[in-house]
């Protein structure tokens, strides 16, 4: 007989046992993967690296670590006169010690030096490798996380209110992007040079012609920062196969090559690798007052099943992550290191506002987006477009544009005692052309 019970009954049951205990809060004590993913300040490679791989990683060691601790990881055939006690401690010992495996159609090697030379070191470790590589693939993440903030702006809060006006009503979305333009442009105006000397224009000039000069004043920090954490991310999962080399003792690196020519061959059975192979080989001795006797055992290493599948999948992932990483860390570099780059990413926003209508506004457009947004500037907008909607990157720079228009005529009315330029309108039929002496002054302070 099948009773079931509501789920408000169990809660009721629950709180008469423990009153401080709910099962919603039960439940909610388990992390959801968005918690996990943290803030999304960065772009969506960056988070195959740190998310989702060390999703992957961390439930490879747990389905090993479950075959090792809760299954039987070896099985060993022992001579008919072992006890079951024998049979235990050869079972631990070839567990502990390391097996070896010789093919079924090659005699064992008599020297012990040839059988130490085929011994698998790795098949204790495999969990700890696994959790060792997750935290690889973190580190980078942990690393932009803490030191991004050094810019002066609080970059995941930006990120994570502008993502928030995909989901608000107009109005609340208008004041959450007027309150984001007039922050960045507080903070785009609070960190700037103001005292000119030798060594300030050498950093200047130093940070212009190389971009991966961290310099919060001359507006390259986070850019150059961000760049070097993408080298990190490429480095690391390039690394990965060498760490992988050296963990497992074998040529990982053509474990993928070795795979693709087995499934390409016409045996459709699938071979046992002698990379990972399910029987092998234990010497053991066991001293009997002054007699010293050597047995060699044969072992079946289930683990191997799960292990060769594991590293497989381990191979092509980590093969298709470097691949994006490489070309995603070459598009960025290729976005900041060409400065026109940084003028057309910005013009195009404004395009799509109908906000450049002279020459006169290219121009001014042009510094817009080196002088005023800089290059960190540009790459705030960059990460806020690739974390909600061009949509919300559109709307940003048309308030930023505003405000360096009003600043830029109302610094040319305090310098001239005159009236302000006023805006042109969208459609005149007969704009003015760039030429007056007081537009050349406005490019050319």
């Amino acid at each position: 007989m099948l009773i079931r019970f509501h789920p408000s009954y169990l809660s009721r049951r629950l709180k008469r046992i423990c009153p401080y205990v709910s099962l919603s809060g039960i439940i909610g004590g388990v992390p959801s993967l968005k918690k996990l993913q943290g803030a999304s300040n960065d772009d969506w490679v960056d988070r195959i690296n740190h998310v989702w791989t060390v999703f992957l990683l961390a439930l490879f060691a747990i389905v090993v670590s479950t075959g090792q601790f809760v299954g039987d990881p070896i099985h060993c055939w022992c001579p008919a006169e072992f006890t079951g006690a024998f049979v235990d401690y050869a079972k631990s010992y070839c567990w502990i010690k390391n097996t070896y495996y010789i093919p079924m159609d090659s005699p064992i090697p008599i020297d012990p030096a040839n059988r130490e030379d085929e011994e698998l070191t790795y098949y204790q470790w495999v969990p700890l490798i696994l959790l060792f590589m997750a935290f690889m693939f973190k580190m980078p993440n942990i690393l932009w996380r803490l030191f991004n903030g050094g810019s002066g702006i609080n970059l995941d809060k930006i990120v994570d209110m502008a993502e928030k006006t995909q989901l608000g009503s107009p109005e609340d979305r208008e004041k959450t992007i007027d309150h984001i333009s007039k922050y960045m442009d507080r903070w785009l105006e609070t960190h700037r040079e103001y005292h000119w000397n030798m060594l300030v224009r050498a950093k200047q000039q130093m940070a212009r012609f190389c971009c991966f000069f961290c310099n919060k004043r001359a507006g390259t920090y986070l850019t150059a920062f961000y760049l070097f954490i993408k080298v990190v991310y490429a480095a690391n999962v390039i690394s990965q196969f060498f760490l992988l080399n050296a963990f497992l003792s074998q040529d990982f690196n053509l474990y993928g090559f070795e795979i693709v020519n087995m499934l390409s061959s016409s045996d459709t059975d699938w071979k046992e690798s002698k990379r990972f192979p399910r029987v092998t080989l234990c010497d053991f001795k066991i001293r009997q007052q002054q007699n010293v006797q050597t047995f060699t055992v044969q072992c079946v290493l289930p683990i191997n099943l799960f292990n060769e599948k594991i590293f497989m999948v381990l191979w092509f992932w980590l093969v298709l992550v470097a691949t994006l990483t490489c070309i995603n860390m070459v598009s960025w570099l290729y976005r900041v290191i060409f400065k026109r780059n940084r003028a057309g990413y910005i013009k195009k926003y404004l395009k799509i506002n109908n906000e450049l209508h002279t020459g006169f506004d290219k121009k001014l457009c042009q510094k817009f987006a080196d002088d005023y947004l800089r290059d960190d500037g540009v790459f705030v907008i960059r990460v806020i477009a690739k974390n909600s909607t061009d949509l919300v990157a559109t709307d940003l720079v048309d308030k930023l544009w505003k405000l360096y228009r009003s600043k830029r005529m109302k610094k040319m009315d305090d310098e001239e005692g005159t009236a302000p330029l006023a805006p042109f309108p969208p459609y005149d039929s007969n704009p003015p052309t760039l030429g007056t002496d007081k537009e050349k002054e406005a490019l050319n302070p």
